[in-house]
């Protein structure tokens, strides 16, 4: 191996490696955000689910989802990769010559998109809080993780169908926050709303989070993280293209997110009259959801405007969902879900390669397969085990019913 290369194969796996730790720091994002915008007597149980969550989609992507995600030779069709076990043997994947060689080590590739699988999983975890059974989740956890999530990834970023008919997807709005937000959905669909959300008048009541603070922070958290996700998905960095490719990422990505705060900030106003902390935590988040499918294309400017559609969009939706008594306690199916579409739709407006065309053919699939599978899923799991704890169990807290444990034990508030 000449020496630059070998020194570039060394830094682009460097690089793949801290941007994967940036991702799979999120995970602590998701955890304190969804802390936050808990009631007290329901934080042990969604911290619970959000570390076990992590760990599941770590196993069953080894097992069985990277294999299906990316098969290389081994598949059935451009809509199904065939069934294999395990990682490889190899542990580097050699450096060699030409455009599309891998210049950075296998295992790098798989720590990268391992962390991809635990943030899609971790959108579901907010949308069903605070009345689903622990280990129905779980269940439901690791069947997403090792063959629905896998499955739809192939289209697109394994070769499959979705990137032969020219989908464009470079960070995974579609593939990963869509996909999760639309599982999350159907799960909701059959869990139904928290006891007291909605009267029968159809007046919403607000339930709000306990933790305001500590919502905030997970935002900044995941806010940072996502430079490792759509920084590293530009795979490497040791080349001059590549390191301006990867500048411009992380600055259209910053300034989307600043978008979708102020655009979500000045949204509420104009309707309330004041400002909305978690409305402005999930304009942020929207920002960074809209800008994911192509955030090295546009110019600063222009990524900040589409960050501020997403914040707009963001605040629309959860107001909708709402009415239509669809109860999210985080609005993660609005912010990875309907601002996903988003991000997606948006792509060719920058990207000559795309076509609006194409970009709708991979919403409909990603939507179509992952809304039906989970649907299932969850409908089986709630026929055999239940999917919801019981009213009881919900006024005293899922912490006690399902982990035994209270978070705030000297002052819950319930």
């Amino acid at each position: 191996m000449e020496p630059t290369i070998e020194l570039s194969y060394a830094l682009d796996t460097f690089y793949f490696l801290v941007c994967g730790a940036l991702v799979m720091w999120m995970a602590a994002g998701f955890a304190m955000l969804e802390a936050g915008m808990v009631r007290a007597k329901n934080t042990a149980e969604i911290l619970t689910k959000n570390i076990s969550l992590f760990a599941t989609a770590c196993i069953m992507y080894m097992l069985v989802g990277y294999n299906l995600m990316y098969p290389g030779d081994n598949v059935i069709s451009a809509l199904m990769p065939n069934l294999s076990f395990l990682l490889g043997a190899e542990n580097t994947a050699d450096a060699m010559s030409g455009d599309d060689a891998p210049y950075y080590a296998a295992r790098s590739d798989f720590f990268f998109q391992v962390v991809f699988v635990a943030t899609a999983m971790s959108i579901v975890s907010g949308a069903v809080a605070e009345r689903m059974k622990l280990w129905a989740f779980l269940l439901f956890a690791v069947v997403f993780t090792s063959v629905i999530y896998p499955v739809q990834g192939y289209w697109k970023w394994g070769g499959g169908y979705l990137d032969q008919a020219g989908f464009q997807d470079f960070a995974g709005s579609g593939v990963v926050h869509l996909c999760g937000a639309v599982a999350a959905l159907a799960g909701v669909l059959l869990l139904g709303a928290r006891k007291g959300k909605y009267s029968a008048n159809g007046s919403v009541n607000p339930i709000p989070g306990a933790n305001m603070p500590l919502a905030t922070l997970g935002t900044f958290v995941l806010w940072l993280g996502w430079f490792g996700f759509n920084g590293g998905s530009q795979l490497k960095m040791a080349s001059f293209d590549d390191a301006n490719a990867v500048a411009a990422i992380f600055v259209n990505t910053n300034m989307s997110a600043a978008g979708g705060v102020v655009a979500a900030l000045l949204t509420v106003r104009f309707m309330w009259g004041k400002a909305d902390l978690t409305m402005a935590l999930n304009g942020a988040l929207a920002g960074l959801v809209a800008i994911t499918a192509e955030p090295l294309m546009p110019s600063p400017l222009v990524a900040t405007l589409i960050g501020a559609a997403g914040g707009i969009l963001v605040v629309m939706s959860i107001i909708t969902l709402d009415k239509l008594k669809i109860d999210d306690p985080v609005g993660a199916i609005s912010v990875h879900g309907i601002v996903g579409i988003l991000g997606v739709m948006v792509v060719p407006l920058t990207n000559g390669d795309a076509t609006f065309g194409a970009q709708g053919l991979g919403l409909a699939m990603i939507i179509g397969w992952t809304f039906v599978t989970s649907l299932i899923l969850w409908g089986l799991i709630k026929l055999i085990f239940g999917l919801r704890v019981s009213e009881e169990e919900e006024y005293e807290g899922v912490d006690i019913s399902e982990c035994g444990i209270e978070a705030y034990p000297e002052f819950t508030n319930r």
